[in-house]
Order: structure tokens, then sequence, then C-alpha cells
């Protein structure tokens, strides 16, 4: 499967009808077995629905930094990011890709 990144928001947790889907570098994990943590009124609900890679490699929750953007990263936040990427792949199915 293949979203945009406008399509992906409709996967923010807000309709429990639908998966919760978070990106990581462009591939979208199915992050609905952890809806406490990425649903409504979760800890890390600002990531559901959008491709949180910069939030991520720089273990942040502000929103402008939820965001596909590697742009000007460290060697070392680069290294927490490939970290959660291996976490989410050992946990969430990938189910797709984000076209930018």
């Amino acid at each position: 499967m293949e979203l945009t990144a406008q399509q992906l928001k409709a996967y923010d947790g807000s309709d429990p009808s639908k998966p919760i889907y978070v990106a990581i570098k462009g591939r979208i994990f199915d992050v609905t077995t952890g809806n406490s943590f990425y649903g409504p009124g979760g800890a890390y609900c600002m990531f559901a629905g959008k491709d949180a890679s910069r939030a991520l490699a720089k273990m942040s929750k502000n929103e402008e930094d939820v965001t596909p953007s590697l742009d000007g990263l460290s060697e070392k936040e680069m290294g927490v990011l490939n970290d959660w990427e291996k976490k989410f792949e050992a946990k969430y199915p990938i189910v797709g890709t984000v076209i930018y």
C-alpha cells in the first residue's frame, strides 16, 4: 500500500474503525496494538498518522519535529532513529510506504 502524507493523516486513531499508523523513514507501521500509546490521549498520539522520523531521532514530542525530514540530524540522532526503527520492525507490521 502507498499513501500520501495527507492520506496517512486519516490513520491517526481518531476513527476507531481504522488502524493507527506511524511512519518511520517513509515506511508505514501498523501500531494499532499499541493504541494506548499512539491512540487519542496516548503519550505518543502526536506521532499517529504521521512520519515521526525526525521526532524519534531527536527524542522529541514537539509538533514541529514530527516530520519526515532528516536534514541536519547528527550521527548520534541517526543512530537513535535506527534503534527506534529496529524496535518498530520487531513489534509492528509494516503495511506500506509514504509517497512524498
